[in-house]
């Protein structure tokens, strides 16, 4: 805020303060202009990494079920198998499992091209065992998808496509090249081609169908978490921007008193000095600047403090309190209320609900032609707030997944200049309101209006009960 003084410490003219309306829609320009740029930050910050205890946990289960797998079939049935080759590859696998415990600290976590390499070695390790034990004929050579799978999960599409074209190779490789198959001696089983080409074909179809289904569920799920995260972060700051109208007025109140005995003070002087002393110019400049900063304080004064009655807000106080940012933006926002409001519904002020309906005005004057209608009702069971704008209307192409994080249409991005996968407004403010009670359903005009309409329905006792929770 303005103080009147220059950087060189001379007095300078006072600024008038902005409006509490324009305060805010400069907070809210801020606000969506770095939204962007906090989701990228929080995408950034999400590193692609996997514990080394996990992947150590795993490579133990598949140590142990290789031995035991190799000692039945040689000792329980006592088929003909190469026991030493094989154990002496499991025995080098658990070695490299110790060093990698010896390595690293259990919670310690592995970068992408690391976890990467290790994944690529178990493709490797598998397929030298299955190289001794029959290759494909051997049922578990399906075992060659879980390496791509667990990829699939926490590693990057990049590595993942070449950990699948690898193990895809080894399957390839082991169709033609491989012991014989562990079996009765005098009764060798011997596998069709045209079978085992389909066993090569299966495990090339479920390392693709299998690795892409894996990749894309945790690609969604990671999207929704950096969602929720920002989200978080988003209702965080207007909380605290709630919480500063308070902390100023409570300034104010207690910066009163002192300030009034300076400008008492400064008074006297100055009519103690007279107007002949060299010193009359700063005693009249000291008065003039404590009364602009008693004004100052008057004006902060009149913000709302925690625990006053300005804490609670009617419906219709809220929805203004909501539009006034908006106007004066070459699109009419018409406020429609009720003409009966003796039994106007009476809410906290709600940083959450505050953001949320703010959000999707503002995408709805962003989107809207001439004007955006704003109609609050309540009844005694429930509040609505409708939404309308007269624009383009919900594109037919995500209208079923409006709400999912991440979900912009093509035109929006072409008319808006976004960048695909950012579109997270829409949800935070769905996310804050549903946590507040309100329930949204969305919808076009029907023709031959055009234009798209969101309504918010809160249960009345939910929405006036004090405290309303928002995390």
């Amino acid at each position: 805020m303005y103080d009147g003084v220059t950087a060189g410490g001379a007095p300078g003219r006072a600024e008038p303060l902005p409006s509490r309306a324009q305060e805010s829609r400069a907070q809210e320009s801020r606000a969506e202009e770095n939204m962007d740029d906090l989701t990228q930050n929080i995408t950034a910050s999400r590193v692609r990494s996997v514990r080394v205890d996990t992947l150590v946990r795993l490579r133990w289960l598949a140590i142990l079920g290789q031995s035991i797998t190799v000692l039945a079939v040689n000792d329980g049935l006592n088929f003909p198998l190469p026991i030493m080759p094989c154990l002496a590859i499991i025995a080098l696998y658990a070695w490299i499992n110790i060093a990698l415990r010896a390595r690293f600290r259990p919670h310690q976590r592995l970068e992408a091209d690391r976890a990467a390499w290790l994944l690529g070695f178990d493709v490797a390790e598998l397929t030298a065992l299955l190289f001794l034990t029959g290759g494909l004929q051997n049922p578990f050579a399906f075992l060659l998808i879980g390496p791509v799978l667990i990829s699939a999960t926490i590693l990057p599409a990049r590595m993942t496509l070449t950990l699948a074209a690898l193990a895809v190779a080894c399957a390839t490789v082991l169709v033609f090249i491989h012991y014989p198959l562990p079996w009765a001696s005098e009764d060798p089983l011997e596998l069709p081609s045209l079978y085992m080409f389909g066993v090569w074909l299966a495990i090339l179809l479920a390392t693709g169908y299998i690795g892409v289904y894996a990749w894309q569920i945790t690609k969604e799920s990671r999207q929704l978490a950096d969602a929720l995260t920002a989200a978080e972060l988003v209702l965080t700051r207007e909380e605290h921007l709630s919480k500063l109208d308070g902390l100023a007025a409570a300034a104010a109140h207690e910066l009163g008193t002192p300030l009034s005995t300076i400008a008492l003070v400064a008074k006297e002087l100055e009519r103690e000095l007279g107007p002949d002393s060299p010193h009359a110019e700063d005693a009249r400049l000291l008065r003039e600047q404590a009364k602009r900063c008693g004004d100052i304080l008057g004006k902060l004064s009149r913000l709302d403090a925690p625990g006053e009655p300005f804490e609670l807000m009617k419906l219709s106080a809220l929805v203004e309190d909501v539009v006034a940012p908006h106007r004066d933006f070459g699109v009419e926002i018409r406020v429609t209320l009720p003409p009966d409001r003796d039994d106007e519904p009476v809410g906290e002020r709600n940083p959450a609900i505050l953001y949320g309906l703010g959000n999707l005005l503002e995408n709805a004057v962003d989107f809207a032609r001439e004007g955006v209608d704003v109609t609050a009702e309540w009844k005694d069971e429930t509040v609505t707030v409708t939404i309308a704008d007269d624009g383009p209307g919900f594109p037919p192409e995500i209208r079923e997944r409006i709400g999912e994080p991440y979900v912009t249409s093509q035109r929006a991005r072409r008319l808006r200049g976004e960048l695909p996968g950012l579109g997270l407004g829409f949800f935070i403010a769905k996310t804050l309101l549903e946590r507040t009670g309100a329930r949204l359903t969305l919808e076009n005009r029907t023709y031959p209006q055009r234009g798209a309409v969101i309504r918010l329905r809160w249960n009345r006792a939910e929405f006036e009960r004090r405290g309303t929770a928002t995390s």
